[in-house]
């Protein structure tokens, strides 16, 4: 597997933290879920509204097949041996006003990668997802109307490469990031539009 190289000495945790297919099918405790869920309680949000919600279903428990159901094929294919589905839901409302956030999915995504570098500090793979039904999911899991559904994690103990599919062990392995240049810029808009 190639590695990855930073620009600059930024922590190892961030930079070799990756989202793995191959998992295990093994289950995790209880408690080492709920670790995932304390270090995504403590991420930034705007005034402290803290929109995110997580809802989940543990391998082997009778929720399971719901949550499963959401994915589509592809990620059910390698998914399915999981040891925690998450479906991840922010609040669009602030709660001291009840107006708008503009922030919500912007600060449920803090909570998510605090969620993930937790998981990858803790030996799991917390791999989150967009290839699922949103709006079955919305319905299924009685989410109320204000909240809306932003992706799901799949997190599971790591498993050998060779359980997966010839076509998902070709992409296992680290992938890059685009150069900095093409994401800052000092002052007004200055990178390619293609970009």
């Amino acid at each position: 597997m190639k590695t990855r190289v930073a620009r600059f000495p930024i922590e190892p945790i961030i930079l070799n933290r990756w989202s793995s297919r191959a998992l295990s099918g093994e289950s995790i405790t209880e408690h080492e879920f709920m670790l995932l869920i304390e270090a995504a309680r403590w991420a930034q949000s705007s005034f402290n509204n803290q929109p995110w919600r997580f809802l989940y279903a543990l391998r082997d428990t009778p929720d399971w097949q719901m949550f499963f159901d959401l994915m589509i094929p592809f990620n059910q294919e390698w998914a399915q041996r999981a040891a925690v589905l998450i479906v991840v839901v922010s609040h669009i409302l602030f709660e001291y006003n009840g107006k708008p956030s503009r922030t919500h999915s912007f600060d449920t995504g803090a909570a998510t990668q605090t969620l993930t570098l937790q998981g990858y500090a803790q030996g799991l793979v917390a791999h989150a997802i967009e290839g699922f039904d949103y709006e079955k999911a919305h319905k299924v899991l009685q989410i109320p109307d204000d909240y809306t559904v932003e992706a799901m994690i799949v997190v599971g103990k790591p498993g050998k490469k060779d359980l997966l599919s010839p076509e998902l062990q070709a992409r296992e392995e680290f992938t890059d990031r685009k150069e900095t240049e093409l994401i800052l810029c000092r002052g007004c808009w200055s990178i390619d539009k293609k970009h």
